[in-house]
């Protein structure tokens, strides 16, 4: 992983900013020279020349401490590879993307069980903490629904079903089906994993 993100850093600081920008739709501020990205309500700056990430708010940190790995790798990632194209607005599950069999093989399998049983009776708490903490947007899916945006191109999509008399709660994680064309699998894995435990863990 550290190979990895040495050949990321590498390969950002040779790209145009502009270029960047607007495949990634991130800014850059070009007196410091760092690229910025809004993932979950919280502004990450990358400096390709000294090879930080550097935050604004404390919630940026303990972010970084509990995802720090996933998160540089699948940012580099996305400031990397990122395609101009825009979102379909077709929704797909994680494993009917293209190599999604990974979702299905041991601890790759996503803690959606976990997640709803957090949720089980919920509703509000869910909608509140993926809208008012994690910034994201409500959908109108199951018996609720919110949109997460760990990149601005990769948005995830979490419906919960409330548990019943007849059925337990349950959650579906939902990809945009372009985010196949921005990033590989297994990083589509990563942040299919850091919006779950994000939720899971989220404050009231």
């Amino acid at each position: 992983m550290a190979g990895g993100e040495d050949k990321g850093w590498e390969q950002l600081s040779g790209h145009i900013p502009e270029d960047v920008c607007k495949r990634g739709l991130v800014s850059f501020d070009l007196s410091s020279g760092v690229y910025i990205i809004k993932s979950f309500n919280m502004d990450f700056k990358f400096c390709a020349k000294d090879r930080t990430i550097s935050f604004a708010s404390p919630e940026g940190e303990t972010f970084l401490r509990q995802f720090g790995d996933f998160y540089r790798l699948s940012s580099l990632w996305y400031l990397n590879a990122t395609k101009d194209i825009p979102l379909t607005g077709r929704l797909v599950l994680p494993q009917n993307l293209n190599g999604g069999e990974i979702f299905f093989r041991g601890s790759h399998v996503l803690p959606l069980a976990r997640l709803a049983a957090r949720y089980e009776a919920g509703r509000e708490e869910f909608l509140s903490n993926g809208i008012n903490v994690l910034g994201g947007s409500a959908a109108a899916y199951g018996d609720a629904a919110v949109v997460l945006y760990p990149y601005p191109k990769v948005p995830v999509t979490l419906i919960l079903w409330l548990k019943d008399d007849e059925f337990p709660a349950r959650v579906e994680c939902l990809l945009d089906t372009s985010s196949e064309f921005h990033l590989p699998i297994d990083i589509i894995w990563m942040v299919a994993m850091m919006s779950i435990l994000l939720m899971q863990r989220a404050p009231v």
